[in-house]
């Protein structure tokens, strides 16, 4: 028993951990909902506010669609469009009332994305089968693959495809592969190019395989949560629920992979020059921006500037509304700097992960332009208002004001993945931090006691509900939600609070321009009337999980921990040996934390496990157990047993279906 327990909390410590790199779909049961959920349509007032936002479109310009035609070499069959592409087949060519009108261009824009594609005379993309392209670069004897999609499945569907159909090379092996950042759209195919060619040699940024375990681990669980929301995992796909992803389509279905690097780029600087396979390559680390391992490369004989995740066809988010760390915006405005001063003389072909190439070296140093001062912009304007005494929750308003008409006008500055408002104050928040400095924010009420106080100064539940609804016939939602939401909180058993909530949230989400505000309104609505449904993000693959280190997993075991349980454990020390990468970890639980640094040999302690790292991940794999490993002698435990006993009790389970949303009393778990 003492064994096992100990076996457990590694288990469920490394199955739980990795869950949003950041996405729902490898590991999602979208298509087992539980009730067979449509939502409303659009009132009169969404209708009215959605075709007042479109007079201020700029429909005239075509350019991006242009550019995503462009160069189409085949279409896709049958195996690939079905990865994703026909979930999709419903957006039509008018914006439904459901829809706002700047994102359902957006949708019918990725939705061009059909086939492989011809970049330039050498460089080819498959675009629609996930969110990312996959993008193959000839080389002296085959082909590098630049980013290789989301899941394993996707990118061997795709690359079978592409090579079936590529004009020339196509009976040449993928040499190379490639990962311009560490989020999972663009390493999670790798193990499906691997198994095609196994003798790949394989390069990503600088620190990638840290970064990507490290990222969302300590925060996993709730980050999964709100990734269901972000990503709309449980919507429909229909008119009235899901109908873009912003950087592309939708993701694909199957499995997050992970194949490590054999080299890392950028480990002496930020530039670094290296031929692969004959071909001359220029990289720059951009690490800081949209991702925290991220790099851009050139290609001088190809006159080819690959801008990884640094532009797309939109604005990137700051802050992502799934939680992480906040993004440098004035970073990112730099980097992009920089690529326009090295290579804006010459460069001839702008190409990335997401979206279509842009030709020409005037029009790529225009688009170049654009997101540069766009970021900018969100950085420097918002510290501009915050200045002047704007606060929090004022400035994603107040910079809406601020941006000049050219931006306005150029659809590619559009916030369909970030927005002006909550990359404002991912700014703010992160310069100044949530406080406003109004003595009232200073100290609330917890949202609950908050929340009865609020409905009991207004009048109590009817009365609110009462205004509520006169103020949501007149279209008046955004305040709506906010004194609905006081009301549901204090009450979650108010059915008829409950249902004007989601019908509030619902046309705030057919009114958003942004894709994850859209998701996250329109989840919230369904969760208010239905509760929580089958979707939520599960856990990543081992493929992944397996890089995590004994420091990383010590850390993660360290947020488990119930501080008052593991403060009546007393002292509890231990070692824990490694020896197939010869590393040793001290672990110390007192004063109800859990706390670990690496030491050159072992320290006295109540209790030692000595066990190969290699085994800690077949444990992960469901290969084997840690009581197998003691039993065989594969794994030894020497010292008082009882120490294990005293740091497993102390952990606590984290549900993955926690409350959002107020729930049912009847619905509730926890």
């Amino acid at each position: 028993m003492k064994t096992s327990l100990i076996a457990i909390s590694i288990i469920s410590a490394l199955s739980v951990t990795m869950v949003p790199f950041n996405t729902f779909a490898a590991q999602h049961d979208h298509d087992h909902l539980t009730v067979n959920y449509v939502g409303k349509d659009a009132s009169v007032h969404t209708a009215d506010a959605n075709r007042a936002f479109a007079t201020h479109l700029n429909f005239t310009d075509t350019a991006a669609f242009e550019q995503s035609s462009k160069h189409l070499i085949a279409k896709l069959d049958d195996k690939a469009a079905a990865i994703l592409r026909a979930e999709f087949e419903y957006i039509s060519d008018k914006a439904p009332d459901t829809v706002n009108p700047s994102l359902h261009r957006q949708a019918k824009l990725n939705m061009v994305a059909d086939g492989l594609y011809k970049v330039r005379d050498g460089i080819y993309q498959v675009r629609g089968t996930d969110l990312s392209n996959l993008t193959l670069i000839r080389s002296e004897n085959g082909w590098i693959a630049y980013d290789v999609l989301l899941t394993k499945e996707a990118a061997k569907i795709s690359l079978e495809f592409a090579m079936k159909n590529l004009p020339e090379g196509n009976d040449l092996p993928v040499v190379a592969m490639i990962y311009s950042h560490s989020h999972a759209d663009h390493f999670g195919g790798s193990r499906g190019v691997q198994e095609l060619y196994p003798d790949v040699k394989v390069y990503g940024s600088h620190n990638i395989t840290k970064e990507i375990v490290d990222e969302n681990v300590l925060a996993g669980n709730a980050m999964s949560r709100r990734t269901a929301y972000q990503y709309g995992a449980t919507l429909g796909r229909n008119d009235h629920g899901i109908v873009d992803a912003a950087l592309g389509k939708g993701l694909s279905k199957g499995e997050i992979t992970y194949v490590k690097p054999d080299y890392t780029l950028n480990s002496k600087g930020k530039w670094e020059t290296l031929t692969i396979d004959g071909l001359e390559m220029v990289f720059m680390d951009a690490s800081g921006t949209e991702a925290t391992s991220e790099m851009i490369t050139y290609i001088p004989s190809m006159k080819a500037l690959w801008s990884a995740e640094l532009t797309y066809q939109g604005m990137h988010n700051i802050y992502t509304l799934r939680g992480a760390k906040v993004r440098d915006a004035q970073k990112w405005s730099k980097d992009i700097n920089e690529m326009i001063n090295a290579f804006g003389g010459e460069v001839q072909t702008l190409f990335s992960a997401h979206s279509a190439p842009i030709w020409g070296n005037g029009e790529i140093n225009d688009f170049l332009r654009l997101q540069r001062d766009n970021y900018g912009l969100v950085h420097n304007q918002t510290l501009r208002l915050a200045n002047q005494g704007v606060t929090i929750q004022d400035i994603g308003d107040a910079i809406q004001e601020t941006i000049p008409e050219a931006i306005i006008k150029s659809w590619h500055t559009n916030g369909y993945h970030g927005s002006y408002s909550h990359n404002a104050k991912a700014v703010y928040n992160m310069y100044l931090g949530y406080f406003d400095m109004n003595p009232a924010n200073l100290n609330p009420l917890p949202t609950h006691p908050e929340a009865t106080k609020f409905v009991e100064y207004m009048g109590g539940a009817k009365s609110v509900i009462k205004r509520a609804q006169t103020d949501y016939s007149q279209g008046e939602y955004r305040f709506v939600a906010t004194a609905l939401n006081k009301v549901v909180m204090a009450d979650p058993g108010n059915n008829t609070a409950r249902q004007l909530l989601a019908d509030t949230y619902e046309q705030l989400g057919y009114q958003s321009e942004n894709a994850g505000w859209r998701n996250i309104y329109l989840t919230g609505a369904q969760e208010l009337r239905v509760g929580i449904q089958a979707g939520t993000p599960k856990t990543a693959s081992a493929d992944v999980i397996s890089e995590m280190d004994m420091p990383t997993l010590f850390d993660f075991l360290a947020v488990k921990i119930d501080s008052i349980k593991a403060a009546k454990q007393g002292l509890v020390t231990m070692n824990i040996v490694t020896p197939d990468d010869n590393r040793i970890l001290y672990v110390e639980m007192s004063n109800g934390n859990l706390s670990n640094i690496e030491v050159t040999k072992p320290k006295p302690a109540d209790a030692t496990l000595t066990v190969n790292k290699a085994d800690v991940t077949r444990i992960l794999m469901g290969q084997t157990k840690l009581k197998t490993l003691l039993s065989d002698g594969t794994a030894r435990l020497s010292g008082d047993n009882t120490a294990f006993n005293k740091i497993a009790s102390s952990l606590v389970e984290f549900k993955p279906d926690f409350e959002i949303v107020p729930l049912k009393p009847a619905n509730r778990t926890h």
